[in-house]
């Protein structure tokens, strides 16, 4: 791939992990190819960015990104990608300065599309059959229907962090009523699971530790290999030289008895969950065609406490849907409030196009889901709070992650409480080490530790 040889790259994410560990494989794969990362100021050859479109903040957010790199990097061969590339591809390529836009089903041949515009590029001014700017810039989406959209493309990468992310499924079947993710990521597909658990070997080999599985709609994993994701769970735990691993976000429907109790056996898997409740109203549920109730849920918290009674367990909530009355709310409030739980990460429903929720009746006033979110966002802190201070005086195993020059050390614990120790002592990044837990920091977003 010679036109990209001495080629610089910038890169921009939004959006979720999913999203992040992809980049960061795309960067990989870039770099392979000679693509060395822009130092910050240096204006890049190539600029990619990696949408979302979850909310219409989000594809807001995308807009201003894009505008920032065309204007930060003069000349650059703009790629845009994701979810909203998907979902509004030729609003996308007709903005001024973008050159590419690739869908899902291309999202994994991002290096050779570059490589080949590029080469294009550079052997003649204008490429015949596609649309041309000023300058001489080609506005061209690469871009197939969302029914159609059939691969698979593996990510597995840590980017700048510690722990290493492992992409296991993607797409979603689902069609939640205010969800735009199924149109922008196709139905739910994955890897196999010798190829899942070769990207481990891979990561004991650069010396990564921890693996955190992601995907939409994780615990789906199976529909395009007939396996299950118990089995993926199983020969995961066996692999040498992974000490830990972390389940992004899993369906309380799919969350079965059976994983929470491998979970709670098993060598490597945290005892650390992400559930997403959206709403403790069945009502709200319902409007959402959720596939399961609050009833489902709370038992799904009763057994994780059953079974690792010192789990952080995290969960996400919607407020604002179309249709939820004070009344809902509240009884949604009633019903987290009571809920063995470690932190909400909430959200305000954004109306999207296309999603049968336009369709309910009573819309929530801007006013009122920020007042809802604030709520629960207090809510959330209390449980947090409350979690963190139950292991005050405790051991816990702690991962450490790298940081900046005299700053202090941080990283994880099992259950998932960051931990800080002070600048100066000789830990090493990517260890495990058992320490003290010793009090709250002052800011209360930490706690203090203190080696054994």
């Amino acid at each position: 791939m010679i036109a990209l040889t001495h080629k610089t790259a910038a890169y921009q994410t939004l959006g979720c992990k999913l999203n992040f560990a992809e980049t960061a494989t795309l960067r990989d794969r870039l770099e392979r190819a000679g693509v060395r990362t822009a130092e910050k100021g240096e204006v890049a050859d190539i600029c990619i960015v990696n949408t979302c479109s979850v909310t219409e903040v989000a594809d807001h957010k995308c807009r201003q990104a894009i505008h920032r790199f065309t204007r930060l990097h003069p000349g650059a061969f703009v790629v845009v990608t994701g979810c909203y590339a998907q979902l509004k591809a030729q609003e996308i390529a007709a903005m001024a300065g973008v050159d590419l836009v690739v869908g899902m089903e291309q999202k994994g041949q991002i290096v050779e599309l570059l490589a080949d515009r590029l080469a294009r590029r550079q052997s003649q001014p204008s490429v015949d059959g596609l649309a041309t700017a000023e300058g001489g810039a080609c506005h061209e989406a690469v871009c197939v229907p969302t029914a159609d959209i059939r691969t698979f493309v593996p990510s597995c990468s840590c980017g700048e962090r510690t722990r290493y992310f492992l992409k296991v499924q993607d797409g979603c079947n689902y069609y939640c009523t205010y969800c735009t993710i199924p149109m922008a990521r196709g139905r739910s597909r994955n890897g196999s699971i010798a190829s899942l658990v070769a990207q481990a070997h891979e990561v004991v080999a650069r010396g990564g530790r921890e693996i955190v599985l992601t995907g939409v709609n994780t615990g789906d994993f199976g529909r395009s290999t007939g396996e299950t994701f118990l089995d993926l769970l199983r020969r995961l735990d066996e692999v040498e030289g992974i000490e830990r691993y972390r389940i992004s976000s899993i369906e309380p429907n799919l969350l079965t008895d059976e994983i929470i109790a491998f979970c709670a056996d098993s060598r490597a898997f945290m005892p650390h969950f992400h559930v997403p409740l959206q709403s403790g109203s069945d009502e709200v549920l319902r409007l959402m065609r959720r596939r399961y109730d609050t009833a489902l849920f709370a038992q799904k918290m009763e057994t994780i406490c059953r079974r690792l009674p010192d789990a952080f367990i995290g969960v996400d909530v919607i407020v604002g849907m179309r249709g939820e009355t004070d009344a809902y709310f509240d009884e949604a409030e009633r019903f987290i409030r009571n809920l063995p739980i470690s932190q909400l990460h909430v959200f305000s429903y954004s109306e999207r196009p296309g999603t049968k929720a336009l369709d309910i009746p009573h819309a929530v006033p801007p006013e009122v889901k920020h007042l809802r979110s604030q709520r629960l966002l207090a809510l959330s802190e209390e449980k947090r709070l409350s979690h963190y201070r139950r292991f005050l005086g405790t051991q816990r195993p702690v991962l450490w992650e790298h940081t900046k020059d005299g700053q202090p050390m941080q990283g994880f614990t099992d259950n998932y409480i960051r931990v800080t120790q002070p600048a100066g002592l000789h830990l090493v990044d990517g260890s495990i080490t058992s320490v003290s837990l010793t009090r709250l920091a002052s800011d209360g977003e930490t706690v203090e530790s203190s080696t054994l």
